[in-house]
């Protein structure tokens, strides 16, 4: 056994087992994506505008009517590129919701069985919302860890049950966490998806196999009953995150679009506007000592890359949860982990 193995306890949020900054996960996914178009666009905006102060050739360049026109005339390419690209995502999102009513009796099978589960799980129906939903499996864990820890008490190894208790104590210390994000989150924001990134319930399986290998020969009836239904219930969580993550991935995509059609019009609108109406007779004088022009090209080309700008911050965000919930069931796959 590795000592890796008999680390009983492990760091549990994303924060920690990430080993990154607060801030960068910020950016990542926790922060509002309309507030990290913001920040990407003033960004550029400012950029832009220090490149210019540090080649002055710039102003001079935008003078001539022909990089204007070839400038823009490329973005709206672009713009119409991109959206044309969304909306078909879009389609393809709204394609899966579709089919014949073989499937769709298929899915509320699987569905209701699930809950049915749950309802096992927790002695009680299973709530609707999915915040609700996700906390009782994560009190179901905390109650059958106790449970555990009541049944390992009768027997006479202490190194199991020292290691049992930092067990339990992991567990209800995470399971307290999560259960705090979780109160009050609602779906279609980020919020619940990021509170439930933090229950490491694959390492937790884990170690429960490894208890059950390594003390097969102390372990009674009832300790192996705790055991498994403790297991059972960490099993459940899995995919019930996974499915409240992948309702989650639909619902972004889907305002993504939104956003990017509502953004794109104007963005459009206005590189018309300067490939049609706009050189450097149309717009002369200076602001804090820069070209108006030089000013309005700034501007309006910052406006342009919004759409992109949006849809980087929101497939960053995707990404990053896809990737940081890539196994379903005791697999470790980051080296901060292993």
């Amino acid at each position: 056994m590795s000592e890796s193995d008999d680390q009983v306890s492990t760091e549990d949020t994303m924060r920690e087992r990430a080993d990154e900054s607060r801030i960068k996960l910020w950016l990542l996914v926790g922060a509002n994506r309309l507030v990290v178009t913001g920040v990407l666009s003033l960004a550029f905006f400012g950029l832009f505008m220090l490149g210019s102060f540090l080649d002055p050739t710039l102003s001079g360049l935008l003078e001539q009517r022909s990089v204007i026109e070839s400038l823009y005339a490329q973005m709206i390419g672009a713009l119409i590129t991109g959206v044309t690209l969304v909306v078909t995502i879009s389609q393809l999102i709204i394609s899966q919701e579709n089919g014949p009513l073989g499937e769709q009796r298929t899915r509320m099978s699987e569905t209701m069985d699930f809950r049915g589960y749950i309802q096992e799980l927790t002695a009680k129906p299973a709530p609707a919302d999915p915040s609700a939903f996700l906390r009782e499996i994560v009190d179901a864990t905390q109650t059958r860890a106790e449970n555990l820890r009541e049944a390992v008490g009768s027997t006479d190894d202490g190194e199991l049950k020292d290691e049992i208790d930092e067990f339990v104590d992991s567990i209800t210390g995470n399971a307290e966490t999560v259960r705090e994000k979780l109160d009050g989150a609602r779906f279609g924001t980020f919020d619940v998806v990021y509170a439930s990134m933090d229950y490491n319930y694959a390492w937790k399986i884990f170690q429960i196999e490894r208890f059950e290998d390594e003390y097969r020969d102390v372990l009674g009836d009832e300790q192996r009953e705790a055991f498994n239904e403790l297991r059972t219930s960490l099993v459940m969580f899995g995919p019930a995150r996974e499915h409240v993550k992948t309702l989650y991935f639909q619902w972004e995509l889907i305002n993504l679009s939104r956003y990017i059609l509502y953004v794109a019009i104007p963005a459009l609108l206005i590189s018309g506007m300067m490939l049609t109406f706009v050189d450097a007779t149309t717009i002369t004088g200076s602001i804090l000592g820069v070209e108006t022009l030089l000013w309005t090209v700034g501007v309006t080309f910052t406006v342009t890359l919004v759409p992109f700008f949006l849809l980087t911050s929101y497939i960053v965000r995707i990404a990053t949860a896809a990737k940081r919930t890539l196994a379903i069931g005791p697999l470790i796959l980051r080296d901060s982990q292993r």
